[in-house]
């Protein structure tokens, strides 16, 4: 009793900066992430092969953490970051986690030869529930276009995914003014160019961060050049989701944009259309387009509280946000329930208001 004691103490004492960890715990958790190299399948579907990297082992009664990448990215450059970051693996122990990566993304795929038929954006999401049936999970979340895909998966199949983590969403299809931008920038702007475009905010692009650079070098010189361009294709060939308040995603969503990402109007224009009293809006300042790599400390904490309102890690340790006060709640539900509206939490939002108002059904996405 002594030692538990004493451990919690240690957990509360944690410096609320990153790079001040304990010696000890941090190089646990970095043992644990090189020896979870994570089991590789290659899943048969009615549209070819999908790569699926499974880490940790099912959970009885608990979902799986499913996550589905971006264009330009695969579920190492698009996830991997957040799932190594050590607050995250408070999470992690507790639900088995199952990356997809789209055709021909995965990192070494060989090039589709040319000509070769890219599936459409449904028939991706046709792909997911082969996955899922396969292993028997039940599903969560997704980016971009990986945050359709699995949008559009839940749609078709409702009863199967428990909630969902969405960020830079964008339902809507394509409309005439973007197919004509997009023709415009087809004839000045490299494919390199256009999908770091999609990926971080004007910004970041100006200031050349290095996060920038990195993705930049990563996408132009990927020796599977060819299949991203067809992925890149077949995201900006999506349909409309025809998602407002009366069809709607039934299950418990999260929708997260960067301050000043591409797709922040899009997400707004989402979150207006959903139901308010299974919504989470966060909008997270200083984190550009991809929030999950340059603000996965507040993302995980928001993450935290979400699958608490399932009913899941009801004694998850919340340290980060919680000593945040830079921000506040700026919409939440109405306790006495004349007023509902979605829930728009900011970084740094009150603890204790958050988790009363997020929903208490069950089911999760990210």
């Amino acid at each position: 009793m002594t030692t538990e004691l004493q451990e919690i103490a240690i957990t509360e004492e944690k410096p609320l900066l990153p790079g001040q960890l304990d010696p000890t715990k941090e190089a646990e958790i970095a043992a644990r992430i090189l020896l979870d190299h994570g089991q590789e399948h290659s899943i048969e579907t009615p549209y070819g092969l999908v790569h699926v990297t499974i880490h940790g082992s099912p959970k009885t009664r608990r979902p799986a953490i499913v996550t589905y990448h971006d264009v330009g990215l695969n579920h190492k450059s698009c996830f991997g970051p957040l799932f190594r970051f050590e607050d995250m693996q408070e999470i992690t122990k507790n639900f088995v986690v199952c990356h997809i990566d789209a055709p021909g993304q995965e990192e070494g795929a060989a090039a589709f030869p040319v000509g070769y038929q890219y599936p459409s954006m449904d028939q991706l999401a046709e792909m997911v529930p082969c996955i899922l049936q396969y292993f028997n999970f039940r599903a969560w979340g997704g980016r971009g276009a990986g945050a359709y895909i699995l949008s559009r998966y839940t749609l078709t199949f409702p009863d199967s995914v428990e909630g969902l983590v969405l960020i830079n969403v964008d339902v809507s299809a394509k409309g005439w003014m973007d197919w004509a931008a997009e023709k415009l920038t087809t004839l000045t702007s490299s494919l390199t160019e256009k999908i770091l475009g999609h990926l971080f905010s004007q910004d970041e692009l100006y200031a050349g961060t290095e996060l920038v650079q990195t993705y930049k070098e990563n996408i132009s010189q990927a020796p599977n050049l060819y299949n991203i361009e067809l992925f890149w294709k077949s995201y900006n060939s999506r349909r409309d989701l025809n998602i407002d308040r009366g069809s709607t995603l039934k299950s418990p969503v999260m929708l997260v944009v960067g301050d000043q990402a591409p797709y922040e109007d899009a997400v707004v224009e989402c979150n207006s259309k959903m139901d308010p009293t299974q919504t989470s809006f966060l909008k997270m300042a200083d984190s550009g387009g991809l929030p999950q790599l340059t603000q996965p400390s507040k993302l995980t904490e928001a993450f935290k509280y979400f699958v608490q309102g399932m009913g899941y890690m009801p004694s998850a340790c919340m340290t980060r946000l919680s000593r945040s006060r830079t921000a506040s709640l700026s919409s939440s539900y109405s306790i006495d329930g004349t007023r509902s509206r979605s829930r728009t939490l900011s970084q740094g939002s009150d603890p204790d208001q958050t988790a009363a108002t997020l929903p208490q059904t069950m089911e999760v996405s990210c």
